[in-house]
């Protein structure tokens, strides 16, 4: 082991000094990057609607972004974010027969749920 790339703490454990911070950040198509921040509650709803009936809740939460719902997408106008989502909800609707669209439309429904619980944490950490 070289001595110049680790020392030892007092506690007895090596630690790097020449260590590299390295980031990984998720890069997210346009389908994906245009699923609404909703309330907690609406993406609750949609994800049950997913679940249920594929794209339904993808239907539902396109209309939430002509409310005003922030997407991942802010260089967009709203109404591309809007048919976005619509060929989101059309594209697991189709699919729904090969099973491939209501899996699709579970996680899509779960990344609302997750997207909409990250934005109530920020809301309650800034208020």
């Amino acid at each position: 082991m070289d001595q110049k790339d680790t020392e030892m703490n007092e506690k007895g454990v090596t630690s790097s000094t020449s260590g590299v911070v390295v980031q990984v950040r998720e890069k997210k198509g346009p389908l994906r990057a245009a699923i609404p921040y909703m309330p907690f509650p609406v993406a609750v709803l949609c994800l049950f609607l997913n679940t249920f009936v594929p794209g339904l809740g993808t239907f539902v939460s396109a209309f939430t972004v002509l409310c005003g719902a922030r997407t991942d997408l802010p260089d967009r106008h709203m109404c591309c974010v809007f048919w976005l989502n619509i060929a989101a909800a059309f594209i697991q609707i189709l699919t729904a027969i090969v099973m491939v669209g209501w899996i699709m439309s579970i996680f899509w429904g779960m990344d609302m749920v997750i997207l909409a619980s990250m934005c109530h944490s920020v809301l309650c950490i800034l208020t």
